[in-house]
Formats: structure tokens, C-alpha cells, sequence
């Protein structure tokens, strides 16, 4: 047998069962509820993420994020929604499938069917009276491990990292990891390509970095996060000169898609590799995944096809015994989609986190008690669908420039 044919056996044998949960659950109230409505709207701080919202004929809402701006949603819903209008909320591999397949006249949007799919299983929880993790599976564990950003901290300026260093430290949700911005030390715009670093630039990084490390000492772990902006000799000599602290990973240094750049990366550094915030699908993560370039994969639940998604690319990278980490700078429902999935999955490692922040803007979001991080660590949250109550207030106060409440 080829190894060809195992992947493909092992990725057949456990399709039926993936979703048993939910099925379970949904059986008895097949058809029982119907969609209404799906909506989008985006508000400020969510990295230009926006929010879904699909209404039932029972009064129940469901709640997601999609990785896309309120007009090009609701735009791509205008496509979409004949899929979904007047059917069955519970019918989610059916909905994920007619939407990730459609291709005439356009291509499948993901980022927004990622969002309809997050409020689709934010439904059936409802409906069912389970918590997402639950029908996903779950749990696997009662609470997801964090980390957080070195938002603030100028890490050429020692100063500035040891008052940094002070803050978080002092902090009530004792993050243990931060993940430090590449660019600020190069003087570089966020995400742009770089060209090829000099050596200057090199003495920089590793100059920077080291600052980080002996203000935060060795009990905090600091992840080198780049965004995709160098080419192949710039990420290595980036490894090279941050090998000395030991970073946790070393995110995102090269272009997205898969290519031979990843391959010389990998055989570069000893570092280890982290990516896939902007990869779509299990068909974007299965070559990272092959050529074992990537030693933990790195999702984002608004951008790689939902929960639905998510689950086939962790199931995928399982086979290989690769650890998910989870990205997000979105609002509290990614937060709580995240929390839902790393209790969901065994393979799970950590998953980003916009909490904590000092002006704990995302904690706003809640309409109850806002959730709360200890020892840097979240609990799967144990209500009926994501267990969030969003409060209307804050979204209405928050609206981008242009948009009205849920029009």
C-alpha cells in the first residue's frame, strides 16, 4: 500500500463519523427550524474581520466572524443565501459543501462561508441546548491555554522592554507568552514585502530580540511574528539570529501559499515553524502538512472554512501528529469559537488572544460577565451554542463608518 493510498483511506474512514455529535443531537429536530435571514456588519477593532448574524423562524440567532468587511459579505451572502433561506440550520455539512463548491460565477468565498458556518453551529447548540464543543466532539479539555502580543514594547529601547515586562507580569491573566512584531525593529510597514535584508537589518532583529528576552526572562516564552513580508535568504538569517533566545516559533516569514521556500526554510533553522493564518481549506494546509515544513499549523477559524473547515484541516494535520494553534485578533466571538474548537480536538496547542489588552476593548463585546484569563488560560465556555450574549450597545457604538445595525 502507498502512502498515497493511506492518506486517502485515512482520510475516508473517519468522514462518517466526524460529525457524529451533532447528528446525534440534530436527528430528533431534523427540519423542525428554518433560516430566516443572514446578515453581516462589521464593526471597529476586529482586524477588518466582520460579524454574521442568521435569524430563524423559532427566534433563535446564531452568531459567527467572518475574515472579510461587512460590504464584501454581505455581497458574497447575496450569492449564497438561495443555499440557505428557508432550510434547515442544522444541515451543516450540507450547507458547507454547497457553498465551498460553488464556482460559477465566482469562486467560493471563504472567509464568509466561514463566518455562516460559525453562526450555523452556534444555532445548533442552541437548538440542541449544547455547547459547540459538545456536538464538535469535546471536550478534550475544560480550559485552552493563550497567548497574547508584545503590543507596546520597543524592542530596541531596553527601557521600554523591562517596563513592558513590568506590566504584563502585573497583569491578573498571567499570559506566559508573547508573540513579538518583526516589523517595528525594521522600521518596515506591516505586510509589505521587505526585499532582502542587509546585514544591519539582521544585527537589529537579533539585537531586538534579545532585549525582549532579558527583560521578560526565561519564564516567558516570546514567538518571533513576522507577516509573510521576506524572502527565502532574509527568513533564514532571521532564524539565525533569534536561534539564541530560543523562540517559542517562529511565525509566518514567508508568503502564505505553499512553495519551494517553505522546503528551504525547514532544512534552514531548527526553529520551529508556525503558519497558516491565511490558508483556506484542508487543500491549503495539506502541503505544509506532507512536506512536514510546518511544526505546528496555525488556522484562524474566520478565514480557513469555520468550525467545519477547522475540524477536517486538524483531523488532517492529526494523521501526522502536527499540533493546531489557533490565530485571532477578531471580536468575542472568535474568541469563544476558538475556545470551543482547542476543547474540541486533541491535537490542540494554543490559540492567540486579543484579551487582556489594557484597554479590554474585546471584553466590551459581552453582555453578561466578560471571560476571564488566569494563569493564561480560558475556559471552554459550557452554555448552549458559543455561550456568548453580545451586547447590542456596544456593537452599535462601534459600527464602521458607513454601516447600520444589521441592515
Amino acid at each position: 500500500m502507498t502512502r498515497r493510498n493511506l492518506v486517502r483511506l485515512a482520510l475516508a474512514a473517519p468522514a462518517a463519523a466526524t460529525f457524529r455529535p451533532l447528528r446525534a443531537f440534530a436527528a430528533p429536530l431534523a427540519n423542525k427550524v428554518k433560516i430566516t435571514a443572514v446578515k453581516a456588519l462589521q464593526i471597529r477593532g476586529i482586524a477588518g474581520n466582520c460579524l454574521i448574524r442568521i435569524d430563524t423562524d423559532a427566534g433563535l440567532t446564531g452568531y459567527g466572524e467572518a475574515g472579510v468587511t461587512g460590504p464584501m459579505a454581505r455581497a458574497r451572502i447575496e450569492t449564497m443565501k438561495q443555499y440557505l433561506i428557508g432550510r434547515d440550520p442544522m444541515a451543516i455539512e450540507v450547507h458547507f459543501s454547497n457553498l465551498t463548491s460553488l464556482m460559477h460565477t465566482y469562486m467560493a468565498n471563504i472567509p464568509t462561508i466561514s463566518g455562516i458556518d460559525m453562526a450555523l453551529w452556534d444555532l445548533a447548540g442552541k437548538i440542541t441546548g449544547q455547547p459547540v464543543s459538545s456536538l464538535l466532539g469535546g471536550p478534550f479539555r475544560e480550559e485552552i491555554r493563550l497567548y497574547s502580543h508584545g503590543v507596546g514594547m520597543n524592542m530596541l529601547d531596553k527601557a521600554s522592554c523591562k517596563a513592558f515586562a513590568e506590566r504584563v507580569k502585573a497583569q491578573p491573566e498571567g499570559f506566559t507568552t508573547f508573540k513579538c512584531d518583526i516589523h517595528g525593529p525594521l522600521g518596515l510597514p506591516m505586510g509589505r514585502f521587505a526585499g532582502t535584508l542587509d546585514g544591519g537589518q539582521i544585527r537589529k532583529v537579533a539585537q531586538a530580540y534579545q532585549n525582549a528576552r532579558e527583560a521578560l526572562g526565561d519564564e516567558i516564552e516570546i514567538g518571533v511574528h513576522c507577516h509573510n513580508e521576506f524572502d527565502l535568504p532574509s527568513s533564514l538569517a532571521i532564524a539565525k539570529a533569534v536561534e539564541p533566545i530560543n523562540p517559542v516559533f517562529y511565525e509566518d516569514p514567508l508568503n502564505p501559499p505553499f512553495s519551494d521556500a517553505w522546503l528551504g526554510l525547514r532544512r534552514g533553522t531548527r526553529l520551529a515553524i508556525l503558519t497558516g493564518e491565511k490558508l483556506e481549506l484542508v487543500q491549503g494546509f495539506k502541503p505544509f502538512v506532507d512536506h512536514q515544513v510546518a511544526d505546528i499549523i496555525h488556522p484562524d477559524l474566520a478565514f480557513c472554512g469555520g468550525f467545519t473547515g477547522a475540524k477536517k484541516i486538524a483531523d488532517y494535520a492529526a494523521l501526522a501528529r502536527t499540533p493546531v494553534a489557533l490565530h485571532n485578533v477578531g471580536s468575542l466571538v472568535l474568541c469563544y469559537a476558538n475556545a470551543h474548537f482547542g476543547g474540541s480536538i486533541q491535537n490542540f496547542y494554543r490559540s492567540e488572544s486579543a484579551l487582556g489588552r489594557p484597554t479590554r476593548y474585546i471584553e466590551g463585546m459581552a453582555a453578561g460577565a466578560p471571560p476571564e484569563v488566569k494563569n493564561s488560560h480560558l475556559k471552554v465556555p459550557t452554555g448552549p451554542g458559543l455561550g456568548l450574549e453580545i451586547n447590542p450597545d456596544f456593537l452599535k457604538k462601534n459600527l464602521v463608518a458607513g454601516e447600520e445595525f444589521w441592515s
